[in-house]
């Protein structure tokens, strides 16, 4: 029989997570957020009776406490839980937060609970409770081992693949997402702006674009980083690469110093791959200049 199960917290991801939890054979214990209506909400979902805005009176009867509240909330979250011996002994704590390490939860261990944390690398953009959002996805796991292990035996249970993290790098670790997902999304934003004023806009660049995208991707996964680079920068065409700068300076000066960046950062990949000489790096290096130091603090 599966462990039951309480959430903390119920937005998107503990919303979703309990969902899926059930669907997957895990028993709801109850539901608790600081608005009762968003407890009520997730366990109507749930098809649950067990609701509260008193965290602890729900958490006490669960083998697995899921604290999903915003970041900023966990630690008192947990404390105040702790403080009022929420946790049975041998419960297992998890959190959800990709940039926080386990170890914001050590109050937990007071009452006897194993504690960790369970990062799906997930977009929880929309409300859907059908399409399952952890099938096939990565979950990143830490903490102590009986967590890990209840950890990586629920992102199978959800249909996910688990990695274990080094505790004391979590924060490198939410910075590379940040880069894959966020930033991925800023890089797009300038190649569309680029791509428009060519007379591409809209869903016409994206539609444009996407097989260039794609074809990216799926260059990086077969030969790795430097191998699936392309373009200007990897054959040393120093020419067009100051055609590019000259007009973007010229058209949209307020996209030239990303552009600019990413340029000069490209360099050493181009450089790793082997295609361009170090005299040509240093030429492009300084076509592309320096990128700005940053702000003193």
């Amino acid at each position: 029989m599966k462990p039951s199960f309480a959430i903390v917290g119920c937005g998107k991801v503990g919303t979703a997570l309990g969902v899926f939890l059930n669907s997957a054979g895990y028993r709801p214990a109850g539901f608790a957020s600081k608005s009762l209506s968003s407890a009520k909400r997730a366990a109507n979902i749930i098809q649950s009776d067990h609701f509260s805005d008193v965290p602890w009176e729900i958490t006490r009867n669960a083998d697995l406490v899921f604290i999903t509240t915003p970041d900023g909330a966990i630690t008192d979250t947990c404390d105040n839980i702790s403080r009022n011996r929420g946790f049975a002994n041998n419960t297992v704590v998890l959190h959800c937060s990709g940039a926080l390490p386990s170890t914001i939860l050590s109050t937990a261990k007071k009452c006897g609970a194993f504690i960790g944390s369970m990062h799906p690398l997930q977009s929880f953009a929309s409300v859907d409770y059908v399409t399952n959002p952890f099938k096939n996805i990565i979950v990143s796991t830490e903490g102590e081992s009986r967590a890990v292990k209840v950890a990586k035996e629920i992102a199978t249970d959800l249909g996910g693949t688990s990695v274990t993290i080094l505790t004391e790098a979590k924060t490198l670790y939410h910075a590379s997402a940040v880069v894959a997902s966020n930033y991925l999304v800023t890089l797009l934003d300038l190649a569309f702006k680029l791509i428009g004023e060519a007379g591409i806009a809209g869903q016409d660049a994206f539609d444009v674009l996407k097989p260039l995208i794609e074809g990216t991707l799926s260059n990086v996964e077969k030969v790795g980083i430097p191998e699936a680079l392309t373009g200007p920068i990897v054959r040393g065409d120093l020419e067009t690469v100051e055609k590019h700068i000259e007009e973007i300076g010229l058209i949209t000066p307020e996209l030239l110093a990303l552009y600019k960046t990413f340029g000069f950062y490209t360099i050493d990949i181009a450089k790793a791959k082997g295609t361009i000489s170090e005299s040509t790096c240093k030429k492009l290096k300084r076509i592309f200049g320096p990128p700005p130091p940053a702000d003193p603090v």
